[in-house]
């Protein structure tokens, strides 16, 4: 099977990793492939002998119909179902449930660890629990064995770093990349105040919003009517996922929707049989049900690119969680992207198509205390916090769908704008003053220096540590590696890298000359040297500032 260019990237990425580690994690958004990839993985580590772990039931089916189709026989173990285990007959792959290797004494003692040369762990943001820890210890029994983990959203509601098991990350592609890239179509935003919805007497439990407390607020009848009628207003005849808090909410909702538009809506959950869960998902999958009401069942894999709405009727203070259902609704209409070569063509065609954005639709009270996600929230990682509150704004005070990559990237640019306005001014006011330039570590800003917007610090970045190597340059810059979080710290390391290769300035250099109002983000080291020269001969004022 034929991979996309980043899928490569990251193929690459991992096995250049393993050169070092033993375990690695690649984060790629909802709809990239990720399973294509752990897929390619193992085939390129033929002859061996590989385990994925899942922890549901339809990611199991999925790795098995992915594997096979890069040519790899796959055996599942899994309830009834076991993986044949004999030498003569092993399958190159087990697909397994961390439920079925934990249940009773251990199932996964039927597998001898040092008959593996590779683990997989699917939707590896559970990895840091008690159960996938007892698993993963078992099978690194084995000294040699590799580890993969494959995730789109990194970030734990607890904020448990899943450093504690991956060393490394050995690619990072997440959902804004995606949507630039012309690989998920875009994403609007709309928020919808409803009278009377209050968030602000509800706990906090594990890092997001009480269960029971939301379900008091979300059940209320008020709220009940007010969001249905409200998702209807903006939807029209756009097949809808609607994400509900428990199965008394998620009946009603469906109830009150098909009081309106008769036939219109079906719910699904945990505890629905599985043959009427799988009636219930074809139906909606085929456009025979326009909204599918669901509690906990389709936020990870679940793949059905027809569905163009979200419906956020289970607010979360998890980016993770908020993540995974967004992730519901952006991948584009089958055979629009694939086989086009381009970035603009492959926006072009998605433009053209017949889903050209998704809608993610959130519902706003009184928050209190509580930081409620948003999608603007997630699809800001390359900009700042202000840019972020300026759309949400904009959302809230428009009440109509926003563009959010769109709307942050122009927020940003109006801030940039702002601040080079005023740096300049600030500029202006220095060059009339004399004095000479003091260099120090502590005064040394790097970001500043080199015109960098520090990288965002994530949950899952926790506790990771630099190597010896990495906080070795960063103090040889006069940085001091234990006041830089590591996800900055790297960028940093990237940077500097870029620099030395390109014959850019260096960071003393561009920190003296941005103190005098100089551009110094491309700026060659034979220039700065001449242009700190000239500052130096003329009392460390700018030869070219007004008198």
């Amino acid at each position: 099977m034929r991979l996309r260019d980043y899928q490569e990237r990251a193929v690459s990425s991992v096995l250049k990793e393993w050169e070092e580690h033993s375990s690695t994690l690649v984060v790629a958004a909802t709809g990239t492939g990720k399973t294509q990839i752990f897929s390619e993985v193992i085939r390129r580590m033929q002859p061996c002998r590989a385990l994925v772990l899942a922890h549901r039931e339809e990611l199991i089916w999925q790795a098995v119909k992915r594997v096979e189709g890069f040519g790899l026989d796959a055996s599942v173990e899994m309830a009834e179902l076991s993986a044949e285990n004999h030498w003569w007959g092993a399958s190159p792959v087990v697909v397994s449930t961390i439920q079925t290797q934990i249940a009773g004494r251990g199932r996964m003692r039927r597998f001898d660890p040092f008959d593996f040369n590779l683990l997989v762990i699917d939707e590896a943001h559970h990895a840091t629990s008690p159960s996938y820890r007892r698993v993963i210890d078992y099978y690194r029994k084995n000294s040699d064995l590799k580890i993969l983990g494959v995730t789109a959203t990194p970030d734990r509601a607890d904020e448990q770093a899943l450093g504690q098991v991956f060393e490394s990350v050995a690619f990072d592609y997440e959902i804004l990349d995606a949507i630039e890239a012309g690989w998920l179509v875009p994403v609007g935003q709309q928020l919808v105040t409803i009278e009377g919805l209050d968030f602000s007497g509800i706990r906090t439990t594990a890092g997001d919003l009480n269960g029971a407390d939301l379900a008091a607020v979300m059940e209320a009848e008020k709220n009940l009517h007010g969001i249905v009628s409200a998702t209807l207003d903006i939807i029209g005849g756009r097949r809808t996922l609607v994400f509900a808090v428990t199965v008394k909410q998620a009946e009603r909702y469906a109830e009150i929707f098909n009081r309106h538009r008769p036939g219109a809506a079906d719910w699904v959950c945990g505890k629905t049989p599985k043959d009427q869960r799988h009636e219930t998902f074809r139906k909606f999958g085929e456009g025979a049900t326009q909204i599918l009401v669901n509690v906990g069942v389709a936020t990870e894999g679940y793949d059905n690119p027809g569905v163009e709405v979200v419906v956020m009727a289970r607010p979360t203070k998890s980016r993770c969680l908020y993540s995974q259902m967004v992730g519901r609704s952006t991948r584009p209409l089958p055979g629009v992207v694939d086989g086009l070569p381009t970035e603009a063509e492959r926006r072009g065609a998605i433009a053209q198509s017949g889903k050209p954005s998704c809608l993610v639709i959130d519902f706003v009270g009184n928050a209190g205390r509580h930081k409620l996600m948003t999608a603007a929230d997630i699809l800001g990682g390359k900009v700042s916090e202000q840019a972020v509150q300026r759309v949400l704004f904009k959302a809230a005070s428009e009440g109509r769908p926003v563009d959010v990559v769109e709307a942050l990237n122009a927020e940003e640019q109006r801030l940039r704008a702002e601040a080079e306005e005023r740096r300049l001014r600030e500029a202006a006011r220095r060059a009339h003053v004399i004095g000479r330039a003091q260099f120090s570590a502590r005064e040394i800003n790097p970001f500043d220096a080199f015109q960098l917007e520090p990288a965002r610090v994530r949950g899952w970045d926790a506790g990771r540590q630099y190597t010896e190597k990495q906080a070795a340059l960063l103090r040889k810059q006069g940085i001091d590696p234990s006041r830089v979080p590591y996800p900055q710290g790297v960028q940093l390391i990237a940077e500097l890298c870029r620099r030395w290769d390109k014959k850019l300035c260096t960071i003393k250099q561009a920190n003296l000359l941005r103190k005098h109002g100089y551009e110094t983000k491309d700026l060659a080291m034979a220039e700065a040297s001449r242009l700190i020269d000239a500052l130096a001969k003329n009392n460390w004022r700018r030869p070219d500032a007004a008198h």
